[in-house]
């Protein structure tokens, strides 16, 4: 292994730490905030994340208007919002609520996420690309 990849595996490591740690206090916020009703922490994160990863990913993308070394941007996007959004215990959260019977709120929780998710990515690298355009306006 390689001094820098070292670095990179060494940042994935520690944005993933990050990353879970932050998605474990959004879901106790939310969880606090709205109650147990719905998965409301877990829809935020990844929701949030899916537009922290649309963003980051074209503000540091090669004209993008943030230099970033190749393991910052593995911190931020590999680590972090690999951490950060949670899909594993969405699978679980939509799973135990048709074990429940409640199949309707189950199907709107995966298409609301679905779609949430995908605009959240859309707007993010929508965002990123204009201040990419910004830039390079300036004089």
């Amino acid at each position: 292994m390689t001094s820098r990849s070292g670095r990179i595996y060494l940042a994935v490591a520690l944005g993933s730490a990050l990353g879970a740690v932050t998605r474990h206090l959004v879901s106790v916020v939310a969880l606090v905030s709205l109650g147990p009703a719905f998965a409301w922490g877990t829809l935020s994160a990844n929701v949030l994340g899916s537009w922290l990863i649309g963003l980051y990913a074209a503000l540091t993308e090669p004209d993008g208007r943030l230099m970033a070394r190749p393991a910052t941007r593995q911190f931020v996007l590999g680590g972090f919002c690999g951490g950060f959004t949670t899909f594993s215990i969405f699978s679980l959260e939509t799973l135990l609520l048709f074990g429940e019977g409640r199949s309707g709120v189950a199907l709107l929780y995966v298409a609301v996420s679905l779609a949430a998710w995908l605009v959240a990515v859309w707007a993010g690298h929508a965002t990123g690309m204009r201040l990419n355009r910004l830039r390079r306006s300036d004089p």
